[in-house]
């Protein structure tokens, strides 16, 4: 599935095993001598911090036009509808050769790439990051404001401007129906009926989704996010009961059976209909986990132009209802709804939210981060 580092989504007292080895663009263009020059001159688009600051939207696009290139990473086709939006960014803007790296990285992954390739053409532009990595790493970061900056509320972007959300959802259960029961309760899992089923998105040192899975487990079993220590002990107990499933879910393990139970976002669970036709999803009522990535633009892009008219594209009312067409929220999405502009078909299909949904607190993430790294091996090995 994708990157398994707690992002969007996140936490930060996770610990990232960043990658040591470069990661290099595959099919990289805009990669001359000349362009690159070029792009690291253009000092206005790469002290821009808002729209303003360059002049109109098609004034960016002819920066980033002359640029050449955008370079993203870890956007996987098939997560929150990436591929969709990258052809529809593609397609508006012709011209601008988007190169892809590394699909399935993690954000210790896209956080590494940065430094190992720090002024080569080969350096990602922008970020899409789990909060825990965006936080550590904010000395990184451009300071820019989109034009709907606004509509972002408070508690999802960064004051200043160097990170804001994007997308998210909840953590939720997702399963084969047709094999398995419907888990009405978190303890439900605990039965016999799911003996060697149960896998999580990832180790929660790492993944952020499996990060909130552990914070799920808490605060359904009756603690509260300030101690992850119930989470803990449930997957110990689900360990216990020959239930855990030490297996990283994905597309094919999925689609194979061999993960039929699976923690994740409730956004990217229910992508897996496609490949298991009786696959359902499931929000606990009552307390929940919500996470959201968020964006960054490097400070070092090579392409500060095209880098800055991504971000534009992406928290436009076109971007955000293809976010929304997969089941993710978009952060737009309360702005987009009062103006009428969300698309109200995607937006009725989504799963029902927990009646008190949660996102854990920088220092919340922080204490579970550091509890994680203590407990979690022993309490599942």
């Amino acid at each position: 599935m994708k990157r398994h580092i707690p992002r969007r989504k996140t936490w930060a007292g996770a610990v990232a095993l960043a990658m040591a080895a470069g990661l290099a663009l595959a099919g990289c263009g805009g990669g001359t001598a000349d362009n690159m020059a070029g792009a690291q001159g253009n000092d206005k688009a790469a002290s821009a911090t808002s729209l303003a600051d360059i002049g109109t939207i098609d004034d960016l696009y002819a920066a980033a036009k002359a640029e050449g290139a955008l370079n993203v990473i870890a956007l996987p086709h098939d997560w929150a509808n990436w591929g969709e939006v990258l052809d529809a960014f593609k397609a508006k803007y012709p011209g601008i050769t988007v190169n892809e790296q590394n699909p399935d990285g993690s954000s210790a992954d896209e956080i590494q790439a940065a430094k190992t390739n720090k002024g080569l053409d080969t350096a990602p532009d922008v970020f899409d990051l789990g909060l825990a990595v965006a936080l550590q790493n904010t000395d990184m970061f451009a300071t820019y404001k989109v034009a709907t900056w606004d509509d972002i509320p408070a508690d999802f972007k960064n004051a200043d401007g160097k990170y804001w959300g994007d997308y998210g959802g909840y953590m939720a259960v997702g399963y084969d129906s047709a094999k398995y029961p419907e888990p009405k309760s978190l303890d439900d899992l605990l039965g016999s009926a799911y003996s060697g089923a149960v896998a999580i998105n990832g180790d929660p040192t790492q993944a952020g989704s499996a990060f909130a899975a552990v914070g799920l487990a808490t605060v359904q079993s009756g603690g509260t996010l300030d101690d992850f220590t119930p989470g803990i002990e449930f997957f110990k107990k689900l360990k216990a009961a020959g239930n855990f499933l030490a297996v990283d879910p994905t597309t094919a393990t999925i689609a194979s059976g061999e993960t039929p139970v699976v923690f994740d976002w409730d956004y990217l669970s229910a992508g897996s209909v496609k490949d298991v036709p009786t696959w359902k999803v499931v929000v606990f009522s009552g307390k929940g986990v919500a996470g959201y990535y968020q964006q960054a633009i490097n400070a070092d892009a090579p392409h500060p132009a095209a880098a800055r008219l991504w971000e534009e594209y992406l928290y436009s009312d076109e971007a955000q209802n293809l976010w929304l067409k997969s089941g993710a929220r978009p952060v737009r999405m309360e702005a987009m709804t009062a103006a009428g502009t969300i698309d109200a078909t995607a937006a009725a299909a989504l799963p029902a939210a927990p009646s008190e949904p949660l996102i854990p607190t920088e220092a919340q993430n922080e204490a579970a981060g550091t509890l994680l790294g203590e407990e979690w091996a022993k309490a599942v090995s």
